[in-house]
Protein backbone atom coordinates (compact mmCIF):
# COMPACT_ATOMS: atom_id res chain seq x y z
CA UNK A 1 0.00 0.00 0.00
CA UNK A 2 1.36 3.41 -0.97
CA UNK A 3 1.06 6.42 1.31
CA UNK A 4 1.31 10.15 0.66
CA UNK A 5 3.31 12.62 2.75
CA UNK A 6 0.55 12.82 5.35
CA UNK A 7 0.53 9.08 5.96
CA UNK A 8 -2.82 8.61 4.14
CA UNK A 9 -3.15 5.81 1.57
CA UNK A 10 -2.92 7.25 -1.94
CA UNK A 11 -5.96 5.35 -3.16
CA UNK A 12 -8.03 6.91 -0.38
CA UNK A 13 -6.62 10.36 -1.14
CA UNK A 14 -7.63 9.95 -4.80
CA UNK A 15 -11.06 8.75 -3.66
CA UNK A 16 -11.54 11.89 -1.57
CA UNK A 17 -10.10 14.12 -4.29
CA UNK A 18 -12.57 12.91 -6.93
CA UNK A 19 -15.53 13.64 -4.70
CA UNK A 20 -14.16 17.06 -3.79
CA UNK A 21 -13.64 17.91 -7.47
CA UNK A 22 -17.26 17.00 -8.23
CA UNK A 23 -18.63 19.13 -5.37
CA UNK A 24 -16.43 22.07 -6.37
CA UNK A 25 -17.46 21.74 -10.03
CA UNK A 26 -21.17 21.80 -9.19
CA UNK A 27 -20.57 24.82 -6.97
CA UNK A 28 -18.87 26.70 -9.82
CA UNK A 29 -21.70 25.80 -12.21
CA UNK A 30 -24.21 27.03 -9.65
CA UNK A 31 -22.34 30.33 -9.33
CA UNK A 32 -22.43 30.79 -13.10
CA UNK A 33 -26.12 29.94 -13.10
CA UNK A 34 -26.74 32.65 -10.49
CA UNK A 35 -25.32 35.25 -12.88
CA UNK A 36 -27.43 33.87 -15.72
CA UNK A 37 -30.53 33.96 -13.51
CA UNK A 38 -30.03 37.62 -12.66
CA UNK A 39 -29.52 38.44 -16.35
CA UNK A 40 -32.49 36.44 -17.67
CA UNK A 41 -36.04 37.67 -17.98
CA UNK A 42 -38.36 39.87 -20.03
CA UNK A 43 -35.82 42.69 -19.57
CA UNK A 44 -32.27 41.67 -20.46
CA UNK A 45 -29.54 42.93 -18.11
CA UNK A 46 -25.87 42.90 -19.09
CA UNK A 47 -23.08 41.59 -16.89
CA UNK A 48 -21.67 45.11 -16.61
CA UNK A 49 -25.01 46.41 -15.33
CA UNK A 50 -25.10 43.61 -12.75
CA UNK A 51 -21.63 44.59 -11.52
CA UNK A 52 -22.64 48.25 -11.43
CA UNK A 53 -25.73 47.49 -9.36
CA UNK A 54 -24.50 44.81 -6.95
CA UNK A 55 -20.88 45.84 -6.42
CA UNK A 56 -20.42 49.47 -7.41
CA UNK A 57 -23.90 50.70 -6.49
CA UNK A 58 -24.06 52.97 -9.55
CA UNK A 59 -26.68 51.14 -11.63
CA UNK A 60 -29.74 52.81 -13.06
CA UNK A 61 -32.91 53.06 -11.01
CA UNK A 62 -34.74 50.59 -13.26
CA UNK A 63 -31.93 48.03 -13.06
CA UNK A 64 -31.75 48.34 -9.28
CA UNK A 65 -35.49 47.72 -8.94
CA UNK A 66 -35.38 44.66 -11.21
CA UNK A 67 -32.34 43.08 -9.56
CA UNK A 68 -32.96 43.87 -5.89
CA UNK A 69 -36.75 43.51 -5.82
CA UNK A 70 -37.33 40.67 -8.31
CA UNK A 71 -34.44 38.63 -9.64
CA UNK A 72 -31.97 38.45 -6.75
CA UNK A 73 -34.51 37.32 -4.11
CA UNK A 74 -36.05 34.87 -6.60
CA UNK A 75 -32.60 33.44 -7.36
CA UNK A 76 -31.71 33.05 -3.69
CA UNK A 77 -35.08 31.47 -2.90
CA UNK A 78 -34.48 28.95 -5.72
CA UNK A 79 -31.07 28.05 -4.25
CA UNK A 80 -32.44 27.73 -0.71
CA UNK A 81 -35.53 25.73 -1.69
CA UNK A 82 -33.61 23.45 -4.04
CA UNK A 83 -30.94 22.73 -1.44
CA UNK A 84 -33.50 22.11 1.31
CA UNK A 85 -35.70 19.77 -0.74
CA UNK A 86 -32.74 17.83 -2.14
CA UNK A 87 -31.10 17.32 1.26
CA UNK A 88 -34.44 16.32 2.79
CA UNK A 89 -34.89 13.71 0.07
CA UNK A 90 -31.38 12.34 0.59
CA UNK A 91 -31.90 12.03 4.36
CA UNK A 92 -35.31 10.36 3.97
CA UNK A 93 -33.81 7.83 1.56
CA UNK A 94 -31.04 7.14 4.06
CA UNK A 95 -32.95 6.81 7.33
CA UNK A 96 -35.70 4.72 5.70
CA UNK A 97 -33.22 2.79 3.50
CA UNK A 98 -35.62 3.35 0.63
CA UNK A 99 -34.30 4.75 -2.67
CA UNK A 100 -37.79 5.96 -3.64
CA UNK A 101 -38.30 8.03 -0.50
CA UNK A 102 -38.72 11.77 -0.91
CA UNK A 103 -41.05 14.48 0.41
CA UNK A 104 -43.16 14.10 -2.75
CA UNK A 105 -43.40 10.32 -3.18
CA UNK A 106 -44.07 9.69 0.52
CA UNK A 107 -46.99 12.12 0.57
CA UNK A 108 -45.28 14.57 2.92
CA UNK A 109 -45.47 17.39 0.36
CA UNK A 110 -49.20 16.84 -0.05
CA UNK A 111 -49.68 16.76 3.72
CA UNK A 112 -47.76 20.01 4.17
CA UNK A 113 -49.76 21.56 1.35
CA UNK A 114 -53.00 20.54 3.05
CA UNK A 115 -51.84 22.07 6.33
CA UNK A 116 -50.88 25.31 4.59
CA UNK A 117 -54.19 25.32 2.71
CA UNK A 118 -56.06 24.86 5.97
CA UNK A 119 -54.21 27.85 7.40
CA UNK A 120 -54.76 29.98 4.28
CA UNK A 121 -58.48 29.28 3.88
CA UNK A 122 -59.84 28.65 7.38
CA UNK A 123 -57.50 30.69 9.56
CA UNK A 124 -57.01 33.63 7.20
CA UNK A 125 -53.22 33.47 6.98
CA UNK A 126 -53.31 34.00 3.20
CA UNK A 127 -54.54 37.18 1.54
CA UNK A 128 -54.95 38.43 -2.01
CA UNK A 129 -53.01 41.54 -3.06
CA UNK A 130 -53.40 44.10 -5.81
CA UNK A 131 -49.87 43.48 -7.05
CA UNK A 132 -50.11 41.42 -10.28
CA UNK A 133 -46.62 40.01 -9.73
CA UNK A 134 -47.61 38.71 -6.31
CA UNK A 135 -51.30 37.91 -6.25
CA UNK A 136 -51.11 36.09 -2.96
CA UNK A 137 -49.21 36.81 0.24
CA UNK A 138 -48.85 34.93 3.54
CA UNK A 139 -49.80 37.34 6.30
CA UNK A 140 -48.99 34.91 9.12
CA UNK A 141 -46.06 32.67 8.13
CA UNK A 142 -45.72 31.23 11.64
CA UNK A 143 -49.28 29.86 11.59
CA UNK A 144 -48.88 28.58 8.03
CA UNK A 145 -45.60 26.81 8.76
CA UNK A 146 -47.00 25.36 12.00
CA UNK A 147 -50.02 23.86 10.23
CA UNK A 148 -47.89 22.54 7.38
CA UNK A 149 -45.38 21.05 9.82
CA UNK A 150 -48.08 19.36 11.90
CA UNK A 151 -49.60 17.50 8.97
CA UNK A 152 -46.24 16.67 7.41
CA UNK A 153 -45.08 15.24 10.74
CA UNK A 154 -48.28 13.21 11.02
CA UNK A 155 -47.47 11.63 7.66
CA UNK A 156 -43.80 11.18 8.57
CA UNK A 157 -44.72 9.33 11.78
CA UNK A 158 -46.96 6.97 9.79
CA UNK A 159 -44.10 6.29 7.36
CA UNK A 160 -41.71 5.63 10.25
CA UNK A 161 -44.18 3.22 11.83
CA UNK A 162 -44.64 1.32 8.57
CA UNK A 163 -40.90 1.25 7.87
CA UNK A 164 -40.39 -0.36 11.27
CA UNK A 165 -43.05 -2.99 10.69
CA UNK A 166 -41.75 -6.48 10.15
CA UNK A 167 -41.46 -7.39 6.50
CA UNK A 168 -42.33 -3.94 5.16
CA UNK A 169 -40.83 -3.51 1.68
CA UNK A 170 -39.93 -0.29 -0.17
CA UNK A 171 -42.92 -0.89 -2.44
CA UNK A 172 -45.26 -0.97 0.58
CA UNK A 173 -43.87 2.32 1.88
CA UNK A 174 -44.18 4.01 -1.50
CA UNK A 175 -47.74 2.76 -1.94
CA UNK A 176 -48.55 4.05 1.54
CA UNK A 177 -47.13 7.42 0.58
CA UNK A 178 -49.26 7.45 -2.57
CA UNK A 179 -52.35 6.65 -0.50
CA UNK A 180 -51.57 9.37 2.04
CA UNK A 181 -50.86 11.85 -0.75
CA UNK A 182 -54.23 11.04 -2.31
CA UNK A 183 -55.94 11.49 1.07
CA UNK A 184 -54.45 14.93 1.69
CA UNK A 185 -55.07 15.98 -1.92
CA UNK A 186 -58.74 15.11 -1.41
CA UNK A 187 -58.71 17.18 1.80
CA UNK A 188 -57.27 20.15 -0.07
CA UNK A 189 -59.93 19.80 -2.75
CA UNK A 190 -62.60 19.72 -0.03
CA UNK A 191 -61.28 23.00 1.39
CA UNK A 192 -61.37 24.51 -2.09
CA UNK A 193 -64.98 23.40 -2.56
CA UNK A 194 -66.14 25.34 0.51
CA UNK A 195 -63.94 28.40 -0.17
CA UNK A 196 -65.32 31.63 -1.56
CA UNK A 197 -64.09 33.09 -4.85
CA UNK A 198 -61.22 35.07 -3.35
CA UNK A 199 -60.03 32.20 -1.17
CA UNK A 200 -60.28 29.74 -4.05
CA UNK A 201 -58.27 32.00 -6.35
CA UNK A 202 -55.63 32.47 -3.66
CA UNK A 203 -55.50 28.74 -2.94
CA UNK A 204 -55.13 27.70 -6.57
CA UNK A 205 -52.41 30.30 -7.11
CA UNK A 206 -50.59 29.22 -3.95
CA UNK A 207 -50.67 25.52 -4.91
CA UNK A 208 -48.52 26.24 -7.97
CA UNK A 209 -44.88 26.12 -6.99
CA UNK A 210 -43.74 29.65 -7.75
CA UNK A 211 -40.46 31.11 -6.51
CA UNK A 212 -41.38 34.68 -7.43
CA UNK A 213 -43.87 35.04 -4.58
CA UNK A 214 -41.23 35.00 -1.82
CA UNK A 215 -39.73 38.35 -0.79
CA UNK A 216 -36.72 39.27 1.32
CA UNK A 217 -38.49 38.68 4.65
CA UNK A 218 -39.57 35.20 3.49
CA UNK A 219 -36.04 34.54 2.27
CA UNK A 220 -34.56 35.31 5.68
CA UNK A 221 -36.84 32.77 7.37
CA UNK A 222 -36.19 30.15 4.70
CA UNK A 223 -32.44 30.60 4.64
CA UNK A 224 -31.93 30.64 8.43
CA UNK A 225 -34.04 27.56 9.16
CA UNK A 226 -32.88 25.62 6.10
CA UNK A 227 -29.21 26.37 6.87
CA UNK A 228 -29.66 25.18 10.46
CA UNK A 229 -31.28 21.93 9.28
CA UNK A 230 -28.58 21.29 6.67
CA UNK A 231 -25.93 21.72 9.38
CA UNK A 232 -27.89 19.18 11.45
CA UNK A 233 -27.86 16.74 8.50
CA UNK A 234 -24.12 17.22 8.03
CA UNK A 235 -23.49 16.58 11.72
CA UNK A 236 -25.19 13.18 11.44
CA UNK A 237 -23.52 11.93 8.25
CA UNK A 238 -21.56 9.20 10.06
CA UNK A 239 -24.76 7.89 11.63
CA UNK A 240 -26.44 7.81 8.21
CA UNK A 241 -23.46 5.89 6.82
CA UNK A 242 -23.75 3.33 9.63
CA UNK A 243 -27.51 2.94 9.12
CA UNK A 244 -26.85 2.14 5.47
CA UNK A 245 -25.24 -1.11 6.69
CA UNK A 246 -28.44 -2.15 8.48
CA UNK A 247 -30.03 -1.30 11.80
CA UNK A 248 -28.34 -4.08 13.75
CA UNK A 249 -24.89 -3.19 12.45
CA UNK A 250 -25.51 0.49 13.20
CA UNK A 251 -26.57 -0.34 16.76
CA UNK A 252 -23.41 -2.39 17.13
CA UNK A 253 -21.42 0.69 16.14
CA UNK A 254 -23.13 2.73 18.87
CA UNK A 255 -25.74 4.52 16.75
CA UNK A 256 -29.11 5.12 18.38
CA UNK A 257 -31.01 4.11 15.27
CA UNK A 258 -34.55 4.97 16.36
CA UNK A 259 -33.54 8.39 17.63
CA UNK A 260 -31.50 9.20 14.50
CA UNK A 261 -34.32 8.01 12.24
CA UNK A 262 -36.97 10.06 14.07
CA UNK A 263 -34.79 13.17 14.26
CA UNK A 264 -33.86 12.90 10.57
CA UNK A 265 -37.48 12.53 9.49
CA UNK A 266 -38.56 15.41 11.74
CA UNK A 267 -35.85 17.70 10.37
CA UNK A 268 -36.57 16.73 6.76
CA UNK A 269 -40.30 17.22 7.33
CA UNK A 270 -39.74 20.65 8.86
CA UNK A 271 -37.60 21.69 5.90
CA UNK A 272 -40.24 20.44 3.46
CA UNK A 273 -43.10 22.11 5.34
CA UNK A 274 -41.27 25.42 5.52
CA UNK A 275 -40.40 25.51 1.83
CA UNK A 276 -43.85 24.44 0.67
CA UNK A 277 -45.59 26.96 2.90
CA UNK A 278 -43.77 29.80 1.14
CA UNK A 279 -43.36 28.65 -2.48
CA UNK A 280 -45.96 25.89 -2.97
CA UNK A 281 -45.48 22.31 -4.14
CA UNK A 282 -42.27 21.67 -6.07
CA UNK A 283 -41.99 18.03 -7.06
CA UNK A 284 -39.14 15.65 -7.98
CA UNK A 285 -36.21 17.83 -6.86
CA UNK A 286 -35.94 15.92 -3.58
CA UNK A 287 -36.17 12.61 -5.44
CA UNK A 288 -33.98 13.11 -8.52
CA UNK A 289 -31.07 15.14 -7.10
CA UNK A 290 -29.88 12.51 -4.55
CA UNK A 291 -30.06 9.78 -7.20
CA UNK A 292 -27.99 11.78 -9.67
CA UNK A 293 -25.33 12.42 -7.04
CA UNK A 294 -25.29 8.81 -5.83
CA UNK A 295 -24.64 7.54 -9.35
CA UNK A 296 -21.60 9.83 -9.62
CA UNK A 297 -19.91 9.84 -6.21
CA UNK A 298 -21.55 7.00 -4.26
CA UNK A 299 -23.32 6.72 -0.90
CA UNK A 300 -20.81 8.27 1.51
CA UNK A 301 -22.98 10.88 3.24
CA UNK A 302 -20.00 13.02 4.15
CA UNK A 303 -19.88 13.94 0.47
CA UNK A 304 -23.38 12.95 -0.65
CA UNK A 305 -25.20 15.62 1.35
CA UNK A 306 -22.95 18.58 0.33
CA UNK A 307 -23.05 17.45 -3.31
CA UNK A 308 -26.83 16.94 -3.17
CA UNK A 309 -27.20 20.42 -1.67
CA UNK A 310 -25.51 22.11 -4.64
CA UNK A 311 -27.10 19.76 -7.19
CA UNK A 312 -30.62 20.41 -5.88
CA UNK A 313 -30.02 24.17 -5.94
CA UNK A 314 -28.63 23.88 -9.48
CA UNK A 315 -31.62 21.86 -10.73
CA UNK A 316 -34.25 24.17 -9.25
CA UNK A 317 -32.49 27.39 -10.29
CA UNK A 318 -31.95 26.06 -13.82
CA UNK A 319 -35.60 25.00 -14.00
CA UNK A 320 -36.69 28.44 -12.85
CA UNK A 321 -34.61 30.13 -15.56
CA UNK A 322 -36.12 27.93 -18.27
CA UNK A 323 -39.64 28.48 -16.88
CA UNK A 324 -39.07 32.23 -17.10
CA UNK A 325 -37.79 32.18 -20.68
CA UNK A 326 -39.56 29.34 -22.48
CA UNK A 327 -42.85 31.21 -23.11
CA UNK A 328 -41.85 34.87 -22.95
CA UNK A 329 -43.56 37.21 -22.13
CA UNK A 330 -45.48 34.65 -20.03
CA UNK A 331 -43.74 33.16 -17.00
CA UNK A 332 -44.52 29.57 -16.04
CA UNK A 333 -44.56 28.42 -12.40
CA UNK A 334 -41.38 26.44 -11.83
CA UNK A 335 -43.29 23.41 -10.50
CA UNK A 336 -44.71 22.75 -13.96
CA UNK A 337 -41.23 22.52 -15.47
CA UNK A 338 -39.74 20.42 -12.64
CA UNK A 339 -42.58 17.91 -13.05
CA UNK A 340 -42.03 17.67 -16.80
CA UNK A 341 -38.28 17.37 -16.25
CA UNK A 342 -38.30 15.13 -13.20
CA UNK A 343 -40.53 12.33 -14.49
CA UNK A 344 -38.43 11.30 -17.55
CA UNK A 345 -35.16 11.80 -15.67
CA UNK A 346 -36.32 9.55 -12.85
CA UNK A 347 -37.58 6.89 -15.28
CA UNK A 348 -34.16 7.00 -16.98
CA UNK A 349 -32.42 6.57 -13.63
CA UNK A 350 -34.64 3.58 -12.79
CA UNK A 351 -33.91 1.91 -16.15
CA UNK A 352 -30.16 2.59 -16.12
CA UNK A 353 -29.81 1.72 -12.46
CA UNK A 354 -31.75 -1.53 -12.63
CA UNK A 355 -28.51 -3.53 -12.71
Amino acid sequence: MHFDNGGIPRDYSAYIRRKGIFIFSVFILLALLVILSIRSGPVSISLFEIIQTLIMGTGSRRTELIIWNIRLPQTLVAITAGAGLACSGAVMQSVLRNPLASPFTLGISHAAAFGAALSVILFGSGVMTSDPSRAMAISNPVLTVSCAFFFSMLTACLIIYISGSRGASPQVMVLTGVALGSLFTAGTMLLQFFADDVQLAAMVFWTFGDLARADWSDLWILSVVTSFLIVFFLANTRSYNAMGLGDETAKGLGVRVERVRLAGMMAASLSTALIISFVGIISFVGLVAPHIVRRIIGDDHRFLIPATLFTGAFILLGSDIVARLILLPHVLPVSIFTSFLGAPVFIYLIIKGNR
